[in-house]
């Protein structure tokens, strides 16, 4: 059987100027701004691997321009604690240095650095914290998960799912374009992806491949009779045979005996997206719900009334397609920026109803970063309040929070001309 290798690329790709936001430091997000992925296979010693992919898109790096072009850089740091969170079992940290021959590359959503690392744990839980630091720019971007190490004792196993752009075969040896940010929108090929199978022995056993809507519905299932080999049996498989609307998905790899029996699983989430739609766009009803701060009524009852899913999203692209100040370009401004501000506004503002509801999340998706906030949260004879201060609008929003649960309200209400999005 041909080997399988996963190879880390760097890509570049034509791609139209695009604005990049820069939140006030006073509310700076360390959402992360990269894709990444943790999976469990078994190594050639019989011992659990994680392996981990992050991907960086260059249009969240600062590039400088230079002799050889544009040039740009970060640091990762990888922290593995025990599920106690301050046990420290396993730390790396290494950088990267991107050198682009364009600034088109530079800002174009094509463009990323993807990176790899492998790392032996004992099966167990584990809390795992990943820090990017922009060389140039010094903004550092985090992200925490708990993740669950594989024993891979008991066989049959099947490892983890990796997602991949597309497979190429070069002298006789497959290698695998990693699909981490794991959209399949602009996939030509299908849905293609790789796992390992181990077992004790040769044998044949059935194998079936579920995908299921984001209810649980199961809507597409194929099974075939698959020839194992002894340890490790590595398997690229493509799905070209249905179609996806926008949505999230869960694909799903089960293993079965000659009775029928499952004897393993593994399930992974994907997701497809429509080309032109922010990455932070996952529910196309609540997006459409998100435009309130810049849509008329009679818009938002337009996309609403679509009568089928893929209409309204039509009709939501459409709309947008109407604010485009570069109608020529691929890039939309205005829709990147607007939905950049509804992310930061959920990621900062949330508190018993999503950010974007919120007062400061108005506030926020509509003017944008304040140019100063003065804050109060401890005053003995009042409560907890913040002022932001728009100085090129000479306006003043005082947000008083009246519980004291962090629900902060507009202590005037925003009308007229301010209760427009303004870019």
């Amino acid at each position: 059987m041909k080997s399988i290798k996963i190879i880390i690329i760097l890509i570049f790709s034509a791609g139209v100027i695009c604005s990049q936001t820069n939140y006030s430091k006073l509310y700076s997000s360390n959402r992360a701004k990269y894709f990444q992925d943790y999976l469990n296979f078994m190594d050639d010693d019989g011992q659990s691997r994680v392996d981990l992919f992050i991907q960086v898109p260059f249009k969240e790096i600062q590039f400088i321009k230079s002799s050889k072009g544009f040039q740009g850089g970060y640091s990762v740091t990888v922290s593995i604690y025990q599920d106690d969170k301050e046990t420290l079992v396993f730390e790396k940290v290494w950088t990267e240095k991107i050198t682009s021959p364009s600034y088109n590359n530079t800002i174009s959503r094509e463009s990323f650095n993807l990176s790899f690392r492998s790392i032996n744990l004992v099966p167990g839980e584990y809390f795992i914290k990943t820090i990017l630091a922009d060389r140039e720019s010094h903004q550092e971007y985090l992200s925490e998960r708990m993740f669950k190490v594989k024993d891979y004792k008991v066989k049959p196993a099947i490892s983890d799912i990796l997602f991949s752009a597309n497979k190429k075969n070069n002298n006789d040896k497959s290698k695998i374009i990693p699909n981490i940010s794991r959209n399949i929108s602009n996939s030509k090929d299908g849905l293609n992806f790789f796992f390992e199978v181990y077992t004790d022995s040769s044998i044949v056993r059935n194998i079936e491949f579920h995908i299921a809507d984001k209810n649980g519905k199961i809507f597409y299932s194929k099974s075939r009779k698959q020839t194992f080999n002894e340890t490790k049996t590595q398997i690229y498989y493509s799905i070209n045979d249905t179609t996806l609307n926008f949505g999230t998905y869960l694909l799903s790899v089960i293993l079965k005996d000659n009775d029928g029996n499952q004897i393993a699983i593994v399930t992974k989430p994907f997701f497809s997206r429509w080309v032109g739609l922010p990455a932070s766009v996952e529910d196309i009803d609540e997006a459409i719900a998100q435009v309130l701060y810049i849509a008329s009524p009679s818009d938002i009852e337009y996309m609403e009334a679509s009568e089928t899913e893929t209409e309204k999203i039509k009709r939501f692209l459409q709309f947008w397609k109407s604010k485009d100040p570069s109608p020529g370009n691929e890039e939309n401004q205005v829709f990147e920026e607007y939905f950049s501000r509804v992310s930061f506004a959920n990621d900062n503002f949330s508190s018993y109803i999503k950010g974007w509801r919120t007062d400061r999340g108005m506030v926020f998706i509509i003017l944008g970063p304040p140019n100063n906030i003065d804050r109060h949260p401890f005053e003995y004879d009042s409560k907890p309040y913040e002022v932001w201060q728009y100085y090129d609008l000479n306006k003043s929003f005082v947000f008083i929070d009246r519980t004291g649960f962090g629900d902060y309200r507009l202590n005037t209400p925003m009308y007229g001309d301010f209760y427009r999005y303004r870019n």
